[in-house]
Protein backbone atom coordinates (compact mmCIF):
# COMPACT_ATOMS: atom_id res chain seq x y z
CA UNK A 1 0.00 0.00 0.00
CA UNK A 2 1.36 3.39 -0.89
CA UNK A 3 1.27 6.26 1.56
CA UNK A 4 -1.49 8.74 0.78
CA UNK A 5 -1.70 12.39 1.79
CA UNK A 6 -4.87 13.44 3.59
CA UNK A 7 -6.61 16.79 4.18
CA UNK A 8 -8.79 16.94 7.31
CA UNK A 9 -11.61 19.48 7.66
CA UNK A 10 -13.08 19.06 11.16
CA UNK A 11 -14.07 21.75 13.68
CA UNK A 12 -13.50 19.68 16.85
CA UNK A 13 -9.79 19.81 17.76
CA UNK A 14 -9.87 16.57 19.76
CA UNK A 15 -11.48 14.67 16.88
CA UNK A 16 -8.91 16.16 14.49
CA UNK A 17 -6.06 14.99 16.73
CA UNK A 18 -7.61 11.52 16.99
CA UNK A 19 -7.99 11.33 13.19
CA UNK A 20 -4.38 12.41 12.65
CA UNK A 21 -3.20 9.68 15.01
CA UNK A 22 -5.35 7.02 13.30
CA UNK A 23 -4.34 8.13 9.78
CA UNK A 24 -0.65 8.04 10.67
CA UNK A 25 -1.19 4.66 12.34
CA UNK A 26 -2.56 3.40 9.00
CA UNK A 27 0.63 4.53 7.24
CA UNK A 28 -0.72 7.70 5.63
CA UNK A 29 0.14 11.33 6.39
CA UNK A 30 -1.95 14.39 7.09
CA UNK A 31 -0.82 17.32 4.92
CA UNK A 32 -3.22 19.97 6.23
CA UNK A 33 -6.01 20.53 8.75
CA UNK A 34 -8.83 23.06 8.79
CA UNK A 35 -11.35 23.87 11.50
CA UNK A 36 -13.90 25.89 9.53
CA UNK A 37 -15.33 26.34 6.02
CA UNK A 38 -13.09 29.30 5.08
CA UNK A 39 -9.87 27.51 6.04
CA UNK A 40 -11.17 24.35 4.41
CA UNK A 41 -11.91 26.12 1.13
CA UNK A 42 -8.48 27.68 0.82
CA UNK A 43 -6.66 24.46 1.78
CA UNK A 44 -8.87 22.42 -0.59
CA UNK A 45 -7.83 24.76 -3.43
CA UNK A 46 -4.06 24.95 -2.81
CA UNK A 47 -2.90 21.82 -0.97
CA UNK A 48 -1.60 18.69 -2.68
CA UNK A 49 -3.53 15.71 -1.24
CA UNK A 50 -4.95 12.37 -2.34
CA UNK A 51 -8.06 12.38 -0.17
CA UNK A 52 -10.00 14.70 2.12
CA UNK A 53 -12.06 13.90 5.21
CA UNK A 54 -14.85 16.44 5.67
CA UNK A 55 -16.99 16.95 8.75
CA UNK A 56 -20.45 17.89 7.42
CA UNK A 57 -21.24 20.51 10.08
CA UNK A 58 -18.44 23.01 10.78
CA UNK A 59 -19.42 25.40 13.58
CA UNK A 60 -22.98 25.46 12.21
CA UNK A 61 -21.90 25.83 8.56
CA UNK A 62 -22.36 23.10 5.96
CA UNK A 63 -19.11 21.88 4.36
CA UNK A 64 -20.61 21.91 0.84
CA UNK A 65 -18.37 24.74 -0.54
CA UNK A 66 -15.29 22.69 0.41
CA UNK A 67 -16.73 19.49 -1.08
CA UNK A 68 -17.48 21.30 -4.36
CA UNK A 69 -13.85 22.45 -4.68
CA UNK A 70 -12.52 18.95 -4.03
CA UNK A 71 -15.01 17.39 -6.44
CA UNK A 72 -14.04 20.01 -9.03
CA UNK A 73 -10.39 19.01 -8.67
CA UNK A 74 -11.33 15.37 -9.20
CA UNK A 75 -9.92 14.30 -5.83
CA UNK A 76 -11.24 11.66 -3.45
CA UNK A 77 -13.09 12.57 -0.27
CA UNK A 78 -15.69 11.36 2.17
CA UNK A 79 -17.82 12.90 4.88
CA UNK A 80 -17.52 12.45 8.61
CA UNK A 81 -20.67 12.96 10.66
CA UNK A 82 -22.09 12.38 14.08
CA UNK A 83 -25.58 12.54 12.53
CA UNK A 84 -25.34 9.91 9.80
CA UNK A 85 -26.72 11.12 6.46
CA UNK A 86 -28.61 14.04 8.07
CA UNK A 87 -27.34 17.32 6.66
CA UNK A 88 -25.58 15.69 3.72
CA UNK A 89 -24.97 18.46 1.16
CA UNK A 90 -27.29 18.44 -1.88
CA UNK A 91 -25.69 16.68 -4.82
CA UNK A 92 -23.41 14.57 -2.62
CA UNK A 93 -25.80 11.75 -1.67
CA UNK A 94 -23.48 9.18 -3.29
CA UNK A 95 -20.44 10.27 -1.26
CA UNK A 96 -19.44 7.84 1.50
CA UNK A 97 -20.13 8.86 5.11
CA UNK A 98 -18.11 7.68 8.08
CA UNK A 99 -19.99 7.98 11.36
CA UNK A 100 -18.09 9.50 14.26
CA UNK A 101 -16.74 8.50 16.59
CA UNK A 102 -15.07 6.00 14.27
CA UNK A 103 -12.72 3.09 14.82
CA UNK A 104 -9.35 2.76 13.06
CA UNK A 105 -10.82 -0.22 11.17
CA UNK A 106 -13.79 1.80 9.90
CA UNK A 107 -11.46 4.65 8.89
CA UNK A 108 -9.17 2.23 7.04
CA UNK A 109 -12.12 0.65 5.22
CA UNK A 110 -13.49 4.04 4.15
CA UNK A 111 -10.08 5.35 3.06
CA UNK A 112 -9.40 2.16 1.09
CA UNK A 113 -12.79 2.48 -0.63
CA UNK A 114 -12.23 6.06 -1.85
CA UNK A 115 -8.50 6.16 -2.58
CA UNK A 116 -7.42 5.37 -6.13
CA UNK A 117 -6.33 1.75 -6.49
CA UNK A 118 -2.67 1.60 -7.53
CA UNK A 119 -2.81 -2.05 -8.55
CA UNK A 120 -4.37 -1.39 -11.96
Amino acid sequence: MRQSSILIVEDEALIRMMLVEMIEGLGHRVVAEAGNVDQGRSLAEIEDYDCAILDINLQGDNVRPVAEIIKGRGLSFFFLSGYGPAGLPDGFQETPILTKPCTPEALKYTLDSVLPNDEA
